[in-house]
């Protein structure tokens, strides 16, 4: 198979991190298999995907063997709470100092890379008591991670109407300015939903940034009204994570969900359920953990994105951070199949966040995701040995052995294996 041929460069969008240098030594992805079933080398240069060739007939550069392993576009996170991640075990109030939140953000940012997430959007509360200094810490914590994934932050104010709303307003433009790229907000814990949304929408149009609101979309009157708000502003609005429209008469959601579809509002979903935005009206026992209607809503051609959400916070004392197990669920629950599952968390992730396409072709960016295991179904439902490919080179590495005691039953059926095996049939050392 002759290299594939070079594509035309996607734009990068404005805040994404810098592609890493042309003059970066190649790497080879060697013997890797990709989902059409075929097994390639793949080169990768100055972050973007130099060829693609049979096996074995890519040179030069660093080679990394990759038997075993299914190459996929690297998944991204569209919707996380990072600030507040990794706090289910405090004792106590959650400190919200500069400090603990970068720390806390680094640490579920990296979480996310060794998932496979070379991207990622966190929610970011602003207003109140901690003014913009979560946000900062935030921004500082982007910075460090600069080279290792894209972390993109969104400022969420509380309350942006009557009198209260004054210091949001004041407070939501000082974040823009101060670097969030991301606009969001919580309609539904304003008591003015409608001029809540209003208030984004305006402010992001007068400063031409995207738009993610954080809702669980059970007022569908709210949700139409949303859209045709939101028709025709770029760079785009997003809502998630909806899990009220799963409560709604399907009849009723249809409606909304043309709705959406017409003004291009992408929705993201969590399959895991429970998120930080909406923990307030949980507590009042108004709010019952459920995921959209994923297959529903793509029926009508809303863009659906998948993200993970709550990771061991106040919202959920559990959680992963693995756009895998997203992918996993949706299948699970047939609301997709795993390819249609799979491109919930990657490719329509990634457009949710304004990032572009990644393809295993030659052109396009070097944002890689290797999974050891033979088709996507398999490595959806067992995926622990991982690599992780952004900007071109290996920025987090998984290494999983399993063993079973000697037995004539386990000889017998050769178990599989996550790590590999040498001649003999024990297995290696993980790289």
């Amino acid at each position: 198979m002759p290299d594939s041929h070079p594509q035309r460069q996607p734009h990068t969008p404005d805040g994404a991190a810098g592609t890493a240098p042309e003059d970066a030594p190649a790497l080879v992805l060697g013997g890797v298999r990709l989902a059409d079933g075929r097994t390639v080398d793949v080169r990768v240069r100055g972050g973007r995907i130099e060829a693609v060739g049979t096996a074995g007939s890519l040179i030069p550069g660093t080679r990394l063997d990759l038997d075993g392993y299914l190459l996929l576009p690297a998944p991204a996170e569209p919707h996380a709470h990072c600030d507040t991640a990794l706090t289910a075990d405090t004792v106590g109030p959650v400190s919200h100092t500069p400090e603990d939140v970068q720390r806390r953000t680094t640490e579920a940012a990296l979480m996310h890379l060794g998932h496979g997430a070379t991207a990622l959007r966190t929610h970011v509360p602003i207003g109140g008591v901690h003014g913009l200094r979560s946000l900062e810490a935030v921004l500082r914590a982007r910075e460090t991670l600069r080279g290792l994934t894209d972390l993109s932050s969104v400022a969420v104010p509380r309350m942006l109407t009557g009198v209260a709303g004054a210091d949001g307003l004041a407070i939501l433009r000082d974040a823009v300015k101060m670097g969030a790229g991301v606009i969001g907000g919580c309609p539904d814990l304003d008591p003015d939903p409608t001029g809540h949304v209003e208030a984004v929408l305006d402010i992001a149009a007068r400063h031409g940034c995207a738009v993610d609101l954080h809702t669980d979309g059970d007022d569908p009157a709210r949700l139409a009204r949303l859209a045709a708000m939101a028709g025709g502003l770029r760079p785009g609005v997003t809502i998630g994570p909806c899990g009220g429209l799963a409560r709604l008469p399907r009849d009723v959601v249809a409606r909304v969900a043309d709705r959406l579809a017409a003004a291009g509002v992408t929705v993201v979903c969590l399959p895991q359920g429970d998120c930080a935005g909406l923990e307030d009206r949980r507590a009042r026992g108004a709010y019952t953990p459920s995921c959209a209607p994923v297959r529903l809503l793509r029926s009508a051609g809303v863009r659906v994105a998948a993200g993970s959400g709550a990771l061991r916070d106040a919202a959920n004392p559990v959680g992963r951070g693995d756009p895998l197990e997203a992918a996993f669920l949706l299948a699970s629950r047939s609301e997709a199949e795993p390819e249609e599952a799979y491109e919930a968390v990657c490719g329509r992730a990634r457009a949710a966040l304004g990032l572009p396409e990644v393809r295993v072709e030659a052109g396009f960016p070097a944002e890689l995701l290797a999974v050891r295991g033979d088709g996507l179904p398999g490595v959806l439902s067992l995926a622990y040995s991982r690599v992780v490919v952004h900007q071109g080179r290996v920025v987090a590495r998984t290494s999983a052995v399993r063993e079973y005691c000697a037995s004539a039953a386990a000889a017998a059926l050769d178990l599989p294996r996550q790590a590999r095996t040498d001649h003999s049939g024990r297995p290696q050392p993980p790289d």
